[in-house]
């Protein structure tokens, strides 16, 4: 749809095809923290945050700068003073101390922050690492791609408490519907068909209500229209018709007198001219167009039945990954029972599942499974598409669909004829995502495993699920901070993992 583009443009990284975008002042800061989430290779933490918020090019530019002045090089001044000056406002000065006071408060300790490996971050790690380069970017415009993907409810209350206090102008991209009604004040919308952008004011409550009316409005000015084109054109052929009648009439008549039978001919012409009068009225009505329908994801999760009595168990289980050590734990998942499984990131909730699944070795106890369970998962990372092996081959694997067949597949959840053949792992968050859908809705399953489902989800898509799983009729096993996602999806069970701690977990867990 284009709204990341959008935020590339606004940040200067872009240059629009047409027209210009104007900064006022020309010297305002722009922050643009995009949907990045690893460090790059040999980077630390630390040095990511500084990249993020651009101290680092601050105090890059402000360092040549300083060097450029003590050698006297012209026009060096000015480029000193505009290097100082941007220096101050993106606050490299006290940097190091706001990076330690804010990763502190969550939870990515120190040690961790200055280690210089290729690191394997947890996806609360990554949530919170996201972050504190949110909460230390010091700017006049900050631009925000997809900022709650990951973080659980502490973050998200830091983010907004931090989003509507901040001086900023602040544009962000989000499928968080609880996030944006509690944030916006203002929403830009995309127009998939004319790539034409509206502007709603009000906030994300007062969106859904304009727009609702809007597309009702538009829906009934072209069904009046529709209705008068119908009519007018209808009227058109009948009254052609009677003209073509009343001469072929004429002509047949044995009326022997020349005056009636001219009489009666002329009248058949003036039917006709008639035609031609309401073919004019006709032309001169103005079209409307008929509202296009949006795509939309159909989304249907079949089931395989209940499957085995009990799904999984957990007996005197201790599981330990990290930092972060369960247990014991004694659990039993019944079959078509549903579970929110609950707790803040890097307090084991995948884990946990890994455990149920197996994926996870356990320390001691014991792990089973129904003989009859069939899984179907969207893992938080999306793993099953972390490979370079082609998307359609990975979907054939999984499915055992005729290629044509998982193309059609794909298709329908977005993932287009030219992307099917790219390495799975170029696939964007996205269209990972949708494509894990798509792999569920071609297998029946006994027990659906979603760890943060929504996340890269469009709204359409949200809703679709949230409509499949109110219907789905086997065992659910739900990681989810998507609040309305939460609220619109009844479950049986909720486990908050932190009353399973053997030990609690330290800070900057997995």
């Amino acid at each position: 749809m284009g709204k990341s583009t959008l935020l590339r443009v606004l940040a200067g990284e872009l240059e629009p095809e047409e027209g210009t975008v104007v900064r006022h002042p020309a010297s305002a800061v722009v922050a643009h923290l995009t949907q990045e989430t690893r460090p790059r290779p040999g980077e630390s933490l630390r040095g990511h945050l500084a990249r993020r918020t651009g101290v680092a090019e601050a105090n890059a530019l402000f360092e040549r700068a300083g060097v450029e002045l003590s050698e006297g090089v012209a026009g060096a001044e000015d480029r000193y003073s505009a290097a100082f000056d941007r220096w101050t406002a993106i606050g490299a000065g006290d940097f190091e101390e706001r990076a330690d006071a804010v990763c502190d408060r969550l939870g990515l300790a120190a040690d961790l922050l200055d280690r210089r490996t290729a690191h394997e971050l947890s996806g609360g790690q990554s949530a919170r690492l996201r972050l504190a380069a949110v909460l230390l970017t010091r700017a006049d415009a900050l631009l925000l791609d997809e900022p709650t993907n990951d973080l659980d409810t502490d973050g998200l209350a830091l983010l907004e408490a931090h989003v509507s206090a901040s001086r900023a102008a602040v544009v962000l991209v989000s499928h968080d519907r609880e996030f944006l009604a509690r944030t916006t004040t203002a929403i830009v919308e995309l127009d998939e068909f004319t790539r034409t952008a509206s502007l709603f004011r009000g906030g994300w409550d007062a969106y859904l209500e304009e727009k609702s009316a809007a597309e009702r409005r538009a829906r009934e000015e072209y069904e009046a229209y529709a209705a008068k084109r119908d009519s007018l054109t209808e009227r058109s052929r009948l009254t052609r018709e009677w003209s073509r009648t009343g001469v072929r009439n004429v002509a047949r008549s044995n009326e022997t007198d020349k005056n009636i039978k001219h009489r009666e001919k002329q009248r058949a012409q003036a039917t006709a001219a008639k035609a031609s009068i309401v073919d004019r009225v006709l032309e001169r009505l103005e079209e409307v167009e008929e509202p296009r329908e949006a795509w939309e994801l159909r989304l249907t999760l079949p089931s395989a039945g209940r499957g085995s009595r009990i799904a999984f168990t957990l007996r005197r289980a201790v599981v330990s990954r990290g930092d972060v050590t369960l247990g014991p734990v004694d659990l039993a998942i019944g079959a078509g029972e549903r579970w929110r499984i609950t707790g803040p990131n890097g307090s084991g909730k995948s884990t946990l599942l890994g455990a149920l699944l197996g994926r996870i070795p356990l320390v001691s106890g014991e792990r089973s499974a129904g003989a009859t369970v069939v899984v179907g998962e969207v893992d938080q990372l999306r793993e099953e598409f972390d490979t370079d092996r082609p998307v359609l081959d990975v979907v054939v694997s999984a499915t055992g669909l005729e290629r044509v067949e998982a193309r059609t597949l794909l298709a329908k959840f977005r993932v287009g004829a030219d992307t099917v053949l790219r390495p799975a792992r170029t696939l964007s968050p996205g269209e990972r995502t949708r494509a894990g859908l798509a792999l569920l809705q071609a297998r029946g399953t006994t027990c659906l495993v979603l760890d943060e489902p929504t996340n890269h989800l469009d709204l359409a898509a949200i809703h679709q699920l949230e409509q499949a799983l109110a219907t789905y009729e086997g065992t659910l096993l739900l990681v989810t901070h998507d609040r309305r996602l939460a609220e619109a999806i009844s479950v049986d069970h909720e486990l908050d993992v932190r009353g399973l701690f053997a030990s609690p977990p330290a800070k900057g867990a997995r």
